[in-house]
């Protein structure tokens, strides 16, 4: 095995591995607190944690599969369900990320409206048309056999399988799924989190962490879209990695958006203090006092991401 191919897999190992322990403990953590599950910015974390775990079971070890073998994984057809896969799930991914941006923002700029704003309701809708745009691309995709086993990827995805009269069709297609999903949530992410630094500069690192996912969604366009317009062959190495850095997201969004702010964090621990019989640091009768106190604060220091302004 080639130096570059045993590192890319053991990239891909430690991907599949953190995204699969850290979105399962972001999974426990929404189950055992019933404080997150009333949150609206719950829904768009189960959503994301659903489609990032979906993604790693699936799409991820198929990718491991290819680099280690240099072989199409599966049969046809199955490579066919897994593409469609891949698509749908990474696509309703990005707009989740949106919508938690665009809640931050509201929680943040927006912090007595709050809950006026932004209701259940709202949250609903806003998933549900995640939904519909993701499956809408998937389902075109699908059938016009625009989903297959990618050699530049080494993975069930998005290629050109058909004819090649129909280049320009899958062109077209390509441009406008990424300008609507790709694209679009990186304009939302950079605007949002930009009127949130205003609010809230002393927090700016934070910040930057999470503006700085943008260019893992702008890794995934580049090679993309170049190669409808470059007719020499890519370097099957520079594709994979660029694979693996879209990979990556599912790893670094538990911890973003979840498992990095008090609340989960302060679950985890009565969690484990649980497991090992132990009692809490906080006293039964503190509990919703230390919520209400632990809410206000996230929304200054996390920004609002999944936070509620205190009651």
């Amino acid at each position: 095995m080639h130096t570059a191919e045993l590192a890319l897999s053991l990239l891909l190992v430690v991907i599949i591995v953190v995204s699969l322990l850290s979105n399962v403990l972001v999974l426990i953590c929404f189950l055992y607190n019933a404080e997150i599950r009333k949150q609206v910015p719950g829904l768009f974390i189960l959503n994301l944690t659903f489609c990032n775990l979906l993604l790693s079971a699936s799409s991820m070890p198929l990718t491991l599969f290819g680099v280690l073998s240099n072989a199409h994984p599966g049969g046809q057809i199955f490579c066919q369900v897994v593409g469609f896969l891949d698509t749908f799930l990474t696509t309703n991914s990005m707009l989740s990320m949106a919508a938690l941006s665009i809640d931050r923002w509201v929680a943040v700029v927006f912090p007595l409206s709050y809950h006026s704003r932004i209701r259940h309701r709202d949250a609903v809708l806003a998933l549900a048309y995640t939904w519909v745009h993701s499956l809408s691309f998937s389902v075109v995709a699908a059938c016009l056999s625009w989903v297959g086993y990618h050699q530049l990827y080494a993975s069930c995805t998005l290629c050109n399988g058909r004819a090649v009269n129909a280049k320009t069709q899958f062109a077209i297609y390509t441009m406008v799924l990424h300008s609507l999903t790709f694209l679009l949530v990186s304009v939302v992410l950079c605007v949002t989190y930009l009127k949130v630094l205003k609010v809230a500069r002393f927090h700016c690192k934070r910040i930057d962490v999470i503006t700085m996912q943008t260019l893992v969604l702008l890794v995934d366009i580049h090679p993309r879209i170049v190669e409808l317009f470059v007719t020499e062959p890519f370097n099957p190495y520079w594709g994979v990695l660029c694979k693996c850095l879209a990979y990556s997201k599912a790893a670094c969004d538990p911890f973003v958006y979840s498992l990095l702010r008090h609340q989960y964090r302060k679950t985890c621990s009565d969690i484990t203090n649980r497991l090992l019989k132990r009692s809490s640091p906080n006293g039964s009768g503190h509990q919703q006092e230390n919520g209400k106190i632990g809410r206000a604060k996230e929304i200054v220091k996390d920004g609002g991401v999944g936070a509620r302004p205190a009651d």
